[in-house]
Parts: structure tokens; sequence; C-alpha cells
């Protein structure tokens, strides 16, 4: 369902029954883990997640990790944020 290099990839999961009576799986989210930063990228109206990703981390779809260095559930929580902090590392 998620790539290896998710971080859901090796998430617990549960099932769920909704009120109509349908049954469906999800993603026990990780819990938060510090991560060291190597820096701040300064955002400008164009940037998006990918680019600074691939700018930082060689990883177009490491936009995760942005998320998981600056606190954020999802991608969109980090769109008025002004400073993105760039997790130390590099590709993972």
């Amino acid at each position: 369902m998620f790539t290896p290099d998710s971080r859901y990839a090796s998430a617990a999961t549960y099932t769920a029954t909704l009120p109509s009576g349908a049954t469906v799986s999800a993603v026990v989210p990780p819990p938060p883990k510090p991560v060291p930063l190597a820096g701040y990228h300064q955002r400008s109206g164009g940037d998006r997640l990918d680019l600074v990703a691939t700018q930082y981390l060689n990883a177009p779809g490491g936009f995760w990790r942005l998320c998981d260095a600056n606190n954020a559930m999802v991608a969109g929580a980090l769109a008025a944020r002004a400073l993105i902090g760039i997790p130390r590392g590099g590709a993972s």
C-alpha cells in the first residue's frame, strides 16, 4: 500500500466500521520524534515541497521528511510557514 520509503511503510493498521456499515482500514500515525536540523529554507511564494525536498534531500517524495522535521502531520500545514526546517542527513 505504501512505498518502502514512506513514513507509514511499517506503521500499524486497524479496521473501523463507519456509521454506514462499511469497514475501512486505517493507519496508526507514528509518534513524532525529534529530528536534528541541518538548517532552514526561506520559503517564497512558488516553493513546492517536492522541489524543496529534491533540492535538500535529493528525494522528491521526501516531502514527508520535511513534515516530520517541522512537526507537521500533513504537507499543507507547512504552507503558511516562512521557514521550513531541513532535516540533517540528506537522502535516505
